[in-house]
Parts: C-alpha cells; structure tokens; sequence
C-alpha cells in the first residue's frame, strides 16, 4: 500500500541509482590478495546482490540531516559487511544449515564450512576498520559514536543475543509473543536500527532527530521481519532466492504461527504505516525516502 505523499517520488529510480553507488563502493572496498581463498571467499557473499537496504537507509538518513554521500559511505559498506557476515554464518550446517542465499549456494557449500567461518569473521573485523580508517569529514566523536553503536548491534545485546535466543526457541512448542519479538528486535532489528540512526549521527542529527528515526527503525525492522514469516510460507524457494518452508522444517516460532497470516499482515501494514507518521511529522517532505522504503519493506515479494 503506498502513502499519497509517495506520488511525487520515485522509488525504483532512488533505489537503483543508491544500489549501483553502494555496489561499486563494495566492490572497491575488498581487494584480492594473500591468501586468495579467504579474499575470493569474501568477496563471493559480499557481492551477491540482494536489496542493499542496510547500506541505503543509512544513506537516506545522512542526506535527510543535511549530511552527504560521502560521509557515510563506509558505514554503509561496514553495514553490509556485518550483514553479509551474519548471513554467511547464519546458513552453517550449526545453526539454518543453509544450501542457497540470494539464489547461489551458500559460502559454506563453495569454500567449505572452516572458510565460510573465517571469511564471516573477516567481514565483521574489517567493517570497523573500514568505518575507522576511510570515513572522511566527520568529526571523531561521532565516528566512534558509530563505531560503538554498531558494536552494540550485532554483539551480545544485538544480533548475537537475538541468535542465541532464536536457537533455543527451535521445537518449544509454546514461543511466547515476548521472546518471539526479543529475537527479531535483536537478532535483524538492532542492525537495521543502526543503520538509520548511523546516517544521521554522522551527519550531526540531535538527540531528539536520532530517537525518531530509531523508533521508525524499530517499527519497520518488525515489519521486516513479519513480511519474511509471511513469505517462508507463501513464497517459492525461486522467489526467494533461498529455500523456503525452512522455518516450519525447524519447528521455529514465527509471527504467522502465532497470529495467522492474514492478521500477520495486517500487524505489518500497522507498523509500517506508524513509521512513515512518524517520520514524516518529524522530517516532512524531506522523509519521502524513508517513507518509501517503509512500504517497499511491507510490499516485497521475495
């Protein structure tokens, strides 16, 4: 469902004039060298594709607080890099046991799983050296503002805490709503929120800017993650570009189980249309990215 302030905004243009800048930047960011294998290995998950929408958000989010391209480009690498690390370590045999991703085999079944380890780990390592090193006309403060914040995202209280919890929860019967929402708020929300508040610490937002955009953050990585519940289920492995069905095959608790799928749906399109309020009574016309990308989240088929 597209808002009506949404008519003067072209989101297939933005997104692929952001998704080529971000590509090319990836693709710049990691060059072979000794030893081949962990660099191929790299580069292989890194430069797969996919919808780029960690990196763009924090574009968005930079530019809407007067801030530009350049500025946060690294974090918007270092973000993909750290979701691309997760994705590589998510489809081991130890945890999703994954044989496909955004529709090539997985890293673990070209490279093997001991490479398919170290590359996830490399990725993660260097993504904060990036932002470290290559991020230009930013004051220090908030580099390592970022720097901190996307620690804090994908570790113990973020992405590695939501994992752990979503592991446990495989085949118990009785997931309660609570620590279904704790996973996904952990496990895939704290990286997207971090991927909006990011762009727009590094371009000087206030405390009040960045606790708005990390509430439309919050809203929309839900929805994220509900649109995906419903696809497991409706969606075919082509369309998805990697096997579908896998949730129900885990015996994982998911927000169709809980809620069914129409009301799963209807719980998304609530969330996203919170967001886009939010930040467009905050940000006004200026939010027209962020809006769009909201629906585009709810919207996506694959």
């Amino acid at each position: 469902m597209t808002s009506p302030t949404d008519t003067t905004f072209d989101l297939k243009t933005y997104l692929r004039d952001r998704q080529q800048r971000v590509e090319a930047a990836l693709d710049a960011s990691i060059q072979e060298g000794y030893p081949e294998k962990i660099y191929q290995a790299m580069r292989y998950s890194l430069l797969a594709g996919g919808k780029r929408l960690r990196p763009i958000l924090c574009l968005a989010t930079c530019e809407l607080l007067g801030g530009t391209e350049s500025m946060a480009m690294p974090t918007a690498c270092a973000l993909e890099m750290i979701h691309t690390m997760s994705l590589i370590h998510d489809d081991l045999p130890a945890m999703d046991n994954d044989d496909y991703r955004r529709g090539q085999l997985t890293n673990h079944k070209v490279y093997g799983e001991d490479v398919a380890i170290l590359a996830g780990d490399a990725l993660l390592t260097y993504a904060f050296e990036f932002v470290a090193t290559q991020t230009r006309n930013v004051s220090a403060d908030r580099t390592l503002r970022v720097i901190a914040d996307l620690g804090r995202a994908v570790g113990a209280e973020g992405l590695v805490g939501g994992q752990i919890v979503d592991l446990a929860s495989e085949g118990v019967a009785d997931v309660s709503l609570e620590t279904l929402n704790y996973i996904h708020t952990h496990k895939t929300g704290a990286l997207l929120r971090v991927s909006v508040t990011s762009g727009a610490v590094l371009a000087g937002a206030d405390d009040a800017q960045v606790a708005t955009l990390a509430q439309y953050a919050d809203r929309i990585g839900l929805a994220f993650q509900i649109v995906d519940d419903v696809l497991d289920i409706t969606a075919t492995s082509e369309e998805l570009g990697k096997s579908a069905g896998k949730d129900l095959a885990a015996q994982k608790a998911t927000y169709p189980s809980i809620w069914g799928l129409e009301a799963s749906k209807q719980q998304a399109q609530q969330l996203v249309e919170a967001a886009k309020a939010s930040v467009l009574e905050s940000f006004g016309s200026g939010a027209q990215p962020l809006v769009a990308l909201a629906d585009f989240i709810v919207d996506r088929t694959h």
